[in-house]
């Protein structure tokens, strides 16, 4: 069937370190979303899961919220500045890309409980708070350049390859290449085989401009026992918008047969994809904060997995130009599909230290098992062959933080941060976040600033020839700036 061939076979752009199924790699892709903060918290490394009285409760640790005991409100926009260096083959090159984006927006309101006369007013319930926020949890914007001379293999290699493994349908990306004289049969009729018709020593160069993200909205509650034990429960519903333009262009010498003759002429051919995926989905959060002393605060979230419908449009095509003036140009063809998919459950620790009015440090550690994250079939797609490749190429991951905050004058805050994202591929390399920030706070406003610096690094490849596959090790980092101005009332 030319849809489930086209998925499962073809349609794969930059891929790390193997040729994973489309909806395999999009469904981890869509599971490591961070959880969204304002300034203050990623100024500490993103570790707010034992801090409270912050409106990234909203979205962190729902607990947080007992600890208010005023109205607030806040906003976040950020600036993001991408830049990668890739080498292919050898040879370097570097791609950037700035983007401005609305970071965080968050309210809670504080609603103290009513206590009979005479009574402990530090003792029993004392306050239920609500809050309402949106968070930007990830952000797919990348563009990736890369190119090089190839003297050993060419992407009309994999072509053949596919031909000889999957026959040559109508429609097929390698019957394109068969009829744009990329490749052809080579043998006796009884007992030919495919190969392609490319000299060595092609010139490759491949393009990849990634742009959306993942948004969450949260409405969470908080609540507050005698000033020992916040607990809070949270509902989020999440948005997926990515959209993904690959290209992989290829220019050399190759041999046709013209009238029985070989004869050669040069060729430029391109393979390009494009894929545009929306979804939404919800989750529940469930979290606990505990003073073990009134300096030392313990805390701890349970997130269940969210539960996505996603629609998928992918579209594929195939061109060449040869020297005799010849041009060919197939496609492109699309293939939308709707389905659904699981995430997976995440757990989530947290301890903070407070040194009475000077500042405090705090860190936590969250646990994803992305082996658990589980696409459904349904009458168009059968996912059992993503759900295995889940399986076999992922695993579970830790991701800690750590982060400070000290007060230098009563108004004054320095803070400073460091995280590690575990990463979801077993043979993959971890994301390392440093951050730092400043925060200024007058009466019942405030402002607070910060940075952050993410680094990490990925292997991308366009086609899969086995253990002679090209791959661009890409080495990429995130400069990110953030501003949250608040209220309290």
């Amino acid at each position: 069937m030319k849809f489930r061939y086209t998925f499962f076979v073809i349609a794969f752009s930059a891929i790390s370190t193997s040729s994973f199924a489309q909806y395999a790699k999009d469904a981890v892709r869509f599971s490591t979303s961070q959880i969204g903060s304002t300034s203050r918290i990623k100024a500490l490394g993103n570790a707010g899961t034992a801090v409270g009285g912050d409106l990234s409760s909203l979205s962190g640790n729902p607990a947080g919220l007992g600890y208010f005991t005023h109205s607030e409100l806040s906003i976040t926009p950020e600036f993001d500045s991408y830049g990668n260096k890739a080498s292919y083959i050898g040879q370097p090159s570097s791609a950037n890309q700035n983007k401005v984006n609305f970071s965080n927006a968050g309210i809670v309101f504080y609603s103290q409980l009513d206590k009979p006369a005479g009574s402990n007013r530090n003792k029993g319930w004392l306050s239920v708070n609500f809050g309402v926020g949106y968070n930007r949890t990830n952000n797919f914007y990348e563009r990736i350049k890369y190119g090089a001379k190839n003297d050993a293999n060419s992407i009309t290699d994999y072509y053949a390859d596919l031909a000889n493994g999957q026959g040559v349908s109508d429609g097929s990306l390698q019957s394109w290449a068969f009829n744009e004289k990329l490749i052809d049969k080579y043998g006796i009729p009884s007992n030919y085989n495919y190969q392609s018709n490319a000299f060595p020593g092609v010139q490759q160069t491949g393009f990849i401009s990634r742009t959306g993200g993942q948004s969450g909205y949260d409405i969470a509650v908080g609540a507050n026992y005698s000033n020992k034990l916040y607990v809070g429960l949270g509902m989020g519903i999440s948005e997926i918008r990515y959209h993904t333009n690959t290209s992989f262009n290829e220019t050399g010498n190759l041999s046709v047969s013209e009238n029985g003759i070989p004869v050669t002429h040069g060729f430029n051919s391109t393979y390009t994809q494009f894929q545009d995926t929306k979804g939404e989905g919800y989750n529940v959060k469930l979290g606990i904060l505990y003073k073990i002393i009134e300096n030392v605060r313990v805390g701890a979230t349970i997130t269940t997995p969210t539960y996505y419908t996603i629609d998928d449009s992918f579209n594929e095509g195939l061109n060449n130009n040869l020297s005799s003036g010849s041009q060919y140009v197939d496609g492109p063809a699309g293939y939308p599909l709707s389905y659904n998919m699981r995430t997976p459950f995440k757990f989530a620790g947290g301890l903070s230290v407070f040194m009475g009015n000077v500042g405090f440090i705090t860190g936590d550690v969250e646990y994803i098992d992305y082996t658990t994250t589980h696409i459904s079939s349904n009458d168009e797609y059968t996912s059992d062959y993503d759900n295995g490749i889940i399986k076999k190429h992922y695993r579970a991951a830790v991701n800690a933080h750590a982060g400070a905050e000290i007060k230098i004058i009563d108004t004054f805050f320095l803070r400073g941060g460091y995280g590690i994202q575990g990463t979801s591929l077993k043979d993959g390399t971890n994301t390392r976040m440093l951050t730092g920030g400043l925060g200024y706070h007058l009466g019942n406003y405030y402002i607070d600033a910060a940075y952050m610096n993410l680094k990490g690094s990925q292997n991308v490849t366009q086609y899969d020839i086995g253990n002679n596959t090209p791959k661009a090790a890409v080495n990429a980092s995130n400069n990110n700036f953030f501003l949250t101005i608040g209220l309290k009332y």
